[in-house]
């Protein structure tokens, strides 16, 4: 259950996984400027004008855990995100952030697990008025097959957690307490896990941040669907420069990501895309390309149908910055669990279906007009939540 002051505004607490990458360390600045300029973020925030029992949007702190030994500010400049004249100013503060090196490799999962829960119960001590929000920006890695694994002592059996290593965050936050979001590809919302989230009391949202490519292409297919006009293929080359682009030329840890964002298409219109060619004709590849670093490229190639199944087409290039996209997502997303758990919320939450490739719990918005609306809607059931906890 909440704590007695539970209603009171409190700061947010940021627990990355993965905190030195290019994602987690673009946040730590984008926490930092907040707190000397908070208009130079918030406007990039789509909860920037939400949640106000929560406290000032500004008031948010980041620490976490990485493999990296270097320096965050290292590890600032080495991804390149960033031009110095952004991180440079906040040196001080990001020298400042605590974090903790990632368990040790040849701990088994509940081992990982136990040493995790004490990190946490180190930084709840250090950070005692805020609330804390577990962020898995871990990369991908392979599938796994937990799908039929009901039960605790059966995962800390099989799983290894140097193949998948988010179980132990994920859980880790869940026996503390800590809400959970999944902005990595990799599925850990397995049947266990959700098991767990409930009996905690604990809200878990994910998987797969939606960002660029599959954000666009959700509004594209739902305004195309709208219309009533048949999508006959659609092609979708993805160019990333960055270490997560690198880290996908790798098949078996490219095959959820490519999954996550196939799958939601034939999911929003309703019908197979390529049903009439016997098989698919929607088609993802991501491409490693070092020169685009972390300014991706997306290209999308859309073929449909209209009246009297006339072709029609439209191409799409959309040139970006991976991390500058994806870091207000998970500022978002901390804000969104903070009032969940204050709202009591427990388990997975399809509502927040906006914010991920692949949204988990059951009926999940799929639309893009289904997605907004379903952000207004959990907004205010959580407000008035909230205010009978009050009376």
């Amino acid at each position: 259950m909440t704590n007695s002051d539970d209603s009171k505004p409190r700061s947010l607490l940021l627990m990355i996984a993965g905190a030195k990458g290019a994602v987690g360390s673009t946040v730590a600045v984008a926490a930092a400027a907040m707190r000397k300029d908070p208009d130079a973020v918030l406007p990039s925030l789509t909860t920037r004008n939400s949640f106000s029992y929560l406290g000032p949007p500004h008031a948010v702190h980041m620490t976490g855990w990485d493999t990296e030994p270097g320096k965050l500010t290292e590890c600032i400049n080495n991804c390149g995100v960033l031009p110095e004249t952004l991180w440079k100013p906040l040196q001080t503060d990001l020298d400042e952030i605590t974090l903790f090196q990632a368990p040790q490799a040849d701990l088994d999962l509940k081992g990982q697990i136990e040493h995790l829960m004490q990190d946490i119960r180190t930084l709840r001590q250090r950070y005692a008025d805020a609330r804390p929000i577990l962020i898995d920006l871990l990369p991908a890695c392979v599938p796994n097959d937990f799908e039929n694994t009901t039960n605790l002592g059966r995962l800390y059996s099989e799983a290894n957690p140097r193949s998948h290593p988010d179980l132990a965050y994920v859980l880790a936050a869940i026996f503390s307490g800590v809400p959970v979001v999944n902005f990595s590809p990799n599925s850990m919302e397995i049947p266990v896990v959700l098991q767990e989230a409930i009996k905690h009391e604990v809200p878990i949202a994910g998987c797969d941040g939606k960002t660029g490519q599959t954000y666009l292409k959700v509004v594209l297919a739902s305004a195309l669907k709208a219309r009533n006009l048949f999508v006959d293929g659609w092609y979708s080359l993805n160019l990333l420069g960055n270490a997560d682009g690198k880290n996908l030329m790798d098949p078996d840890r490219a095959a959820g990501k490519v999954a996550n964002k196939t799958e939601l298409l034939d999911d929003i219109l309703g019908y197979p895309v390529g049903e009439r060619y016997g098989e698919p004709s929607h088609k993802v590849h991501i491409d490693y390309y070092p020169p685009r670093g972390d300014a991706k490229e997306a290209w999308d190639a859309i073929d449909f149908q209209g009246m009297f199944g006339l072709p029609m087409s439209i191409r799409l290039n959309f040139q970006a910055r991976d991390s500058i996209l994806a870091a207000p997502l998970v500022l978002d997303l901390a804000r969104w669990m903070a009032a969940l758990k204050m709202a009591d919320r427990t388990g997975p939450v399809p509502e927040l279906g906006f914010y991920f490739k692949k949204p988990l719990g059951e009926n999940p918005p799929l639309s893009f007009q289904d997605q907004i609306q379903s952000l207004k809607k959990l907004e205010e059931e959580c407000r008035a939540a909230i205010s009978r906890k009050k009376l």
